[in-house]
């Protein structure tokens, strides 16, 4: 029986391409540009270096100009670095002004009557901090069942990870169920460590052949249905 849900953040409790359109906006203002495809570009490029960047192989500023700089290239956009890092600190300040949707929020309040709720994020701890706060997480999420792969020195799809937020929430892996839109961070972190997992693909990615996510949605209300049925037993 499932005792915990833990959810991943960027673009699983929050929408993550409208501060990146927000951010295209205030960069590029009236230029006809393909954000979303550039958004999804941007999430590839991080997701090839940012192992890379958690290890100190590569440092945060050589990250953001490799994103961006190969995202907009995609799509007949050549930037500078100076240009990819003003959008990087311009996307930070938006992803400050982020919201969940009344549906996700009433979502994490029944599920908090029912099961434990947790977090675990990838990305640097204020950051990440800074958008758990935003969003207004601690809501229903006690600040020490959030973990942040900066803050932790170990990040998805590292299974040790998730073992600590096992430990933090007192309970066995076949207790516990991981939600997150990444097929290679969060659904092959969480099968490796032994949880169910739930793969909000809102996005349309492909599956890798890795593992088999125990559940796929691709909208907001079957995710909520989805996750009600398996707080009460179902």
């Amino acid at each position: 029986m499932i005792k915990a849900m833990v959810f991943d953040v960027d673009d699983t409790l929050y929408d993550l391409s409208v501060p990146f359109r927000r951010t295209a906006e205030e960069v590029f203002p009236g230029e006809k540009l393909d954000l979303y495809g550039t958004f999804l570009a941007s999430r590839k490029y991080g997701d090839q270096v940012y192992a890379q960047s958690f290890r100190g192989e590569m440092s945060l500023r050589d990250m953001y100009i490799y994103r961006y700089q190969n995202a907009f290239a995609d799509f007949g956009k050549k930037i500078d670095a100076e240009t990819a890092l003003k959008f990087q600190a311009v996307y930070e300040r938006k992803q400050q002004e982020i919201c969940m949707t009344e549906g996700m929020e009433r979502m994490l309040e029944c599920l908090g009557k029912k099961v434990k709720l947790g977090i675990i994020t990838n990305g640097p701890a204020q950051h990440q901090w800074d958008k758990v706060h935003a969003l207004g997480a601690e809501r229903w999420i006690p600040m020490e069942h959030i973990l942040i792969s900066g803050e932790e020195g170990v990040a998805k799809p590292d299974k040790e990870i998730f073992e600590r937020a096992e430990k933090r929430l007192g309970l066995r892996p076949e207790e516990l169920c991981y939600v997150g839109d990444s097929y290679g961070n969060d659904i092959l972190g969480a099968k490796r460590a032994g949880w169910k997992a739930v793969w909000y693909n809102h996005r349309g990615h492909q599956a890798g052949k890795e593992v088999t996510p125990d559940a796929v949605v691709d909208r907001e209300t079957e995710l909520a249905e989805l996750l009600g049925r398996m707080a009460d037993g179902g």
